[in-house]
């Protein structure tokens, strides 16, 4: 074997006789998930008796099998030492407040200066290895333009787990967003299907039924302003836009929203007095189940400055 690669030996127990191979090892070796297991047995790492099985192969209690886990191969992306505010980090995963401006994950446009080149740097020699690659888990993404709080996974089983509830929607997110006008009614359920617009492929936009995805966002208004409001909305799934696409919607735009909204008069000589160059949307809240210790966390992030000042400028 290579330099630096784990031998691994186990035996399946009563509790796994008659699973499939992926799962049964999954269930032996927490830390690495079915996913990374199946890739391993196929690329033949995982021997019993000499012999290179299948991952759907059944397995019986007493049987005994090798596996060979390489090391982790360096990403793509290169570590930089990028400020970043974290709120809670722990041998499995990283919860970051991001800043307004900051990218999450590098592409055409912003090779590098993101959150993942940061976390690549904070988290040297800490990553075991999504899909067998020294990366950070990006299970969930915010716009550049939006501050607030976001999970990334440290491990294999951690990528899973937080995956697997961002699918079934369990996570717990909440934002805070400043809107044109006063919604009516004050709270309300926005369902609809969300896809890429026929008019712009860079911007989403609503569907009839069937075309897109589905996306639900349960808003309520917390506060009236002078011509806005401060509102918040429960994401019941995650599109890409969502929040800014569905107040949009409804008539309520987001503040400094120019993807899906306009600046409206009176208020364009407040956001040029401010230099308030994005949308008025903040990621405040994030709750979801460990995917290690099953320990029920919830984190909140206070509205950023410069959504604060918006706020006082347009209080009534």
């Amino acid at each position: 074997m290579g330099s630096g690669v784990s031998i691994i030996e186990t035996t399946i127990g009563e509790a796994q006789a008659g699973m499939r191979l992926d799962r049964a090892l999954a269930d032996l070796l927490p830390d690495l998930s079915r996913e990374r297991l199946k890739a391993l047995i196929r690329e033949g790492l995982v021997t019993t008796d000499g012999r290179h099985p299948n991952p759907s192969a059944k397995v019986a209690a007493g049987q005994s099998f090798t596996i060979a886990l390489p090391p982790p191969v360096e990403a793509e992306a290169a570590a930089q030492d990028i400020p970043i505010i974290i709120v809670h980090e722990d041998a499995d995963l990283i919860v970051i407040d991001k800043p307004a401006g900051l990218v999450v994950h590098p592409a055409a446009g912003n090779l590098d200066g993101t959150l993942v080149n940061a976390l690549l740097h904070h988290c040297r020699g800490q990553l075991s290895g999504i899909g067998g690659v020294a990366r950070p888990g990006i299970v969930h993404r915010i716009d550049k333009d939006t501050s607030g709080l976001l999970v990334v996974a440290k491990t294999d089983k951690a990528h899973e787990g937080l995956a697997r509830q961002f699918k079934d929607h369990s996570i717990d997110r909440l934002y805070a967003a400043i809107v044109y006008g006063v919604p009516t009614p004050g709270k309300g359920t926005v369902d609809t299907w969300i896809g890429r617009s026929d008019a712009d492929r860079k911007k989403m936009a609503v569907h009839r039924e069937g075309r897109g995805k589905h996306a639900v966002t349960h808003y309520r208004t917390i506060e009236r302003l002078a011509g806005a409001a401060l509102v918040e909305c429960r994401l019941e799934t995650g599109r890409t836009h969502q929040v800014r696409v569905h107040m949009a919607h409804i008539g309520h735009p987001l503040i400094g929203d120019q993807v899906y909204g306009r600046d409206k008069k009176g208020f364009k000589s407040i956001l040029e007095t401010m230099g308030f160059k994005r949308q008025a949307l903040h990621a405040k809240t994030l709750g979801f189940i460990h995917p290690a210790t099953g320990e029920s966390l919830r984190f909140e992030s206070v509205l950023p400055a410069d959504m604060q000042e918006l706020l006082s400028r347009l209080h009534v």
